[in-house]
C-alpha cells in the first residue's frame, strides 16, 4: 500500500527567523491523522535565518538526527560536544535521560536549510550520546547509503531503535532499489528536487509511506536528495 503526503499538506510555522514545515504533528501543529509513522515521530523541514538559531533547550528519551542541506549549524550541548555541521554531514544525538543543547546558524549572509528528525527510542533513561559522520557525495550518488541503524551496518551510526535511514542523490538515469523484509514499512522523504518512487512522482517536501511493499524503487531523479526510513 502506498500513501502520499504532499508538501503542501504539512503543518507550517513561520517565526521570522525560523520557517518550518512539519510532516507530523509538532508544537502548535496538531493533526491526529499524522502523529508519526511507526517509531518515526518528527520530520521538520527548517530554514534558519543568518546569525539566528535555537537557544539552549532540553530533550530526553529521543533519537535526534540532523541532516543539513544548505548552510551550516553550530551545535553545542551539555555533554561537552560542539561542532559545525555542514552539508554532507549527518548528526545523531541520543537524548537519553536528558541533554541540553543549542543549534545556531553561524553564517552572517546565508540561510541554513536542514531536516530535523526524531525517532522514538526502544530504551529510556540511558546516558546521552552524540555522534557525527561525514557522508561524501560520491557515496550517495545514484545509490542509497545507510547512515543510521541499530547495529552499525555499513559504517552507519547506531541509534536505540529498530530503524534504518538511507540517503541518496539521484539524477537522470540513476536508480536504486531497497528491498523491504516482511513486516517492515518505509517512509520516503524528498528533501529537494524531483524523483519517482514506486511509480509515484514526488517533489521537494513530498513523502510516500509504503506498507506491505516488497521494495522501495527510486528512478527518474532531477537533482533529487532523498531520505528513506526502513522501520519495524
Amino acid at each position: 500500500m502506498l500513501t502520499l503526503r504532499r508538501s503542501n499538506e504539512r503543518g507550517h510555522a513561520n517565526h521570522g527567523w525560523l520557517d518550518s514545515y512539519h510532516t507530523f504533528s509538532f508544537a502548535n501543529y496538531y493533526d491526529p491523522a499524522h502523529m508519526g509513522f511507526g517509531s518515526l515521530r518528527v520530520i521538520n523541514d527548517d530554514r534558519i535565518a543568518p546569525s539566528r538559531g535555537f537557544g539552549t533547550h532540553g530533550h530526553r528519551d529521543m533519537e535526534i538526527i540532523t541532516y543539513v542541506l544548505d548552510g551550516a549549524v553550530a551545535h553545542k550541548d551539555s555533554m561537552g560536544s560542539g561542532s559545525t555541521i555542514r552539508p554532507g554531514n549527518v548528526q545523531r544525538m541520543s537524548a537519553g535521560r536528558g541533554v541540553l543543547h543549542s543549534e545556531f546558524n553561524p553564517l552572517e549572509d546565508q540561510t541554513t536549510h536542514l531536516l530535523q528528525i526524531w525517532i522514538e527510542p526502544n530504551v529510556t533513561g540511558i546516558e546521552p550520546e552524540y555522534e557525527e559522520q561525514e557522508v561524501p557525495e560520491a557515496e550517495k550518488r545514484g545509490r542509497l547509503r545507510q547512515v543510521i541503524s541499530p547495529d552499525g551496518a555499513d559504517g552507519s551510526m547506531r541509534i536505540h531503535q529498530d530503524a534504518r535511514l538511507y540517503v541518496g542523490l539521484f539524477d537522470d538515469v540513476e536508480t536504486a532499489e531497497l528491498p523491504l523484509a516482511a513486516g517492515r514499512r518505509a517512509w520516503v522523504h524528498v528533501a529537494r528536487g524531483e524523483v519517482t518512487v514506486n511509480g509515484q512522482a514526488l517533489k521537494a517536501g513530498d513523502a510516500l509511506a509504503l506498507i506491505d511493499e516488497a521494495a522501495v524503487r527510486i528512478s527518474d531523479g532531477k537533482q533529487a536528495d532523498v531520505l528513506v526510513f526502513d522501520l519495524a
